[in-house]
């Protein structure tokens, strides 16, 4: 298996894997590798391809090198009988778009074919070219194998096997085909290309056969779409477990990387809530950004939020999230920090981070606390006036805001996105028989809401204790509507308001399919129908409300 990481530590003239027990001319020759050069146009020449048979069939082991489009060899890396390892290729080509601008040419001594490690290998490594050479019994150069990658087509292969042929033979013209496979591959991409700078591939890894990773999953493309991502792909593996490390198996994981390359992906996001050991594996393995639904959700509601009070909430959330994520690759660099007299490295820079982090997660709580007091004050003064307070409630995106604008006359910002409105509104409402109340929005609910804004929102949330009805709106023409049901009232049971007086109203019947179903349904779960869109269809709810307060 030909191994390799993502950071980089080439030393000039560096002979790269074991060389334990090689005898000094061996180590010498070796390193001589560093002197020659290989035309651009040729993929290897004869002269050094007899060179690296003859010096790898002495030694019994593989050697292999590493070179530029220039045809200058960058790395050499010897092995064993069976392998070579590749180091670390930090420094170079990293973007998931492009091939990396190395070919690697290494040694075979028992004259096998590629092998699959060495095609795993080609394509996460995202090689321009992967060649193997078979080394004869007397040390001259057998046939050559080669393979290079290829971009996204029907049949779903990821590389295409070269036909084996001496060196003699391969009278490839390596520049002009590297440049060919290089427009190829953004012809390919071109097709996909968007405005969005963030094109993502969506992944979930499903352990419950009964569970709806479909429904998910679109839920999931909607954040996306509602953070301005654009979605270019999605994956389903299902599982007996978890991986603990990449959180799906390691072969898969592969394939996504190549069907980066293949379309142009460089974003992941996974259904799921990563841990911060995960992400990093991930992101190391893959070499493309990585985010969890966790911190989608958390970049929504930073966009969204304008007042202060939201701004402050979202901003410790965030930081509340970030914290036990803050890391540094290297932490050996420390300083001092206690001034005269101090002793010891002092803080590392991990640390330090990590102690400013703290600090300010403790400022915006002091100041959510401060601002928590003026909406007291507001409540108290609602009190006496003695006005019922009516909160509207429900998951997210299921016409909330529409409905307030049509009752109050508001112009609260109305979107087809998840959480398109983050700040609470509050307007008069007034009934049919000259009755006033106070009615107010409040943020969407969703389903498995990150803990980091739970708590964060947990102030917002309790305004809801001081509200004589709640209005639950659902979306009845989404097809998983009683699973957002239940979400809601799950979200209610730990806020206690589970037994708050409320009414539950299906929203956006105009779209419904067929009445008598909906009339069924009304019924089940003692709803009443509404189109927030059409003032006409209020009288009902008007009249309940009223009746309620």
């Amino acid at each position: 298996m030909i191994g390799y990481s993502s950071k980089r530590s080439r030393t000039i003239n560096k002979i790269h894997g074991n060389i334990a027990g090689l005898k000094a001319g061996d180590i010498g020759d070796i390193q001589r590798f560093y002197r020659k050069k290989i035309p651009p146009k040729q993929i290897i020449t004869s002269e050094l391809a007899r060179t690296l048979t003859g010096l790898s069939r002495r030694i019994n082991r593989q050697i292999g090198i590493l070179v530029s489009r220039g045809g200058e060899i960058l790395y050499v890396i010897v092995g064993d009988h069976r392998q070579i390892v590749i180091p670390n290729l930090e420094g170079f080509r990293s973007s998931a778009m492009r091939l990396k601008g190395l070919r690697l040419i290494h040694t075979h001594l028992g004259r096998e074919k590629l092998t699959e490690d060495d095609l795993t290998d080609l394509a996460l490594l995202r090689l321009d070219l992967i060649s193997a050479i078979e080394v004869e019994e007397n040390g001259l150069p057998g046939r050559v194998h080669a393979a290079h990658l290829i971009p996204e087509n029907p049949g779903g292969e990821y590389w295409l096997l070269m036909d084996p042929v001496t060196v003699s033979e391969t009278d490839l013209n390596f520049l002009d085909f590297i440049q060919a496979l290089d427009d190829q591959f953004a012809r390919r991409q071109g097709v996909r290309r968007v405005d969005s700078t963030e094109r993502a591939i969506l992944i979930r890894v499903e352990t419950d056969p009964l569970f709806d990773s479909e429904a998910s999953m679109e839920e999931l493309r909607e954040l996306a779409r509602s953070s301005g991502v654009e979605v270019f792909d999605t994956v389903i593996q299902h599982r007996h477990k978890y991986d603990p490390k990449y959180l799906m198996g390691k072969g898969k994981l592969s394939d996504i990387v190549i069907k980066a390359l293949q379309i142009g992906a460089n974003l992941l996001i996974f259904d799921h809530e990563l841990s911060p050991a995960q992400v990093r594996s991930i992101t190391d393995f893959t070499e493309l950004k990585v985010i969890d639904r966790a911190q989608l959700i958390l970049d929504i509601f930073a966009r969204r939020a304008h007042s202060r009070e939201g701004k402050v909430q979202v901003e410790l959330a965030q930081m509340q999230y970030l914290l036990p994520r803050l890391a540094t690759k290297n932490t050996a660099m420390s300083r001092l920090t206690g001034g005269i007299g101090g002793t010891g490295p002092g803080e590392t820079k991990l640390e330090i981070n990590r102690r400013r982090a703290r600090d300010k997660i403790g400022r915006l709580k002091k100041e959510l606390k401060d601002i928590q007091k003026g909406r007291f004050q507001r409540r108290r003064l609602r009190q006496k006036r003695s006005l019922p307070v009516i909160s509207i409630i429900g998951y997210t995106n299921t016409g909330k805001s529409t409905l307030l604008n049509a009752l109050t006359q508001s112009s609260v910002l109305t979107e087809n996105l998840l959480f398109a409105t983050l700040d609470p509104k509050s307007s008069r409402l007034r009934f049919p028989r000259d009755r006033e109340a106070i009615i107010t929005d409040t943020v969407g609910f969703i389903r498995n809401l990150p803990k980091e804004l739970a708590s964060a929102f947990r102030a917002t949330l309790e305004e809801l204790d001081e509200a004589d009805l709640l209005l639950h709106i659902i979306d009845v023409s989404n097809p998983g509507f009683e699973d957002q049901i239940l979400a809601v009232e799950n979200i209610l049971e730990e806020l206690n308001l589970k037994t708050k007086k409320s009414i539950r109203v299906f929203n956006k019947v105009d779209i419904f399919p067929d009445r008598d179903v909906l009339d069924n349904l009304c019924r089940r779960f003692g709803a009443i129908p509404i189109c927030a869109l059409n003032p006409e269809t209020f009288p009902p709810l008007l009249a309940r409300m009223e009746k309620e307060l």
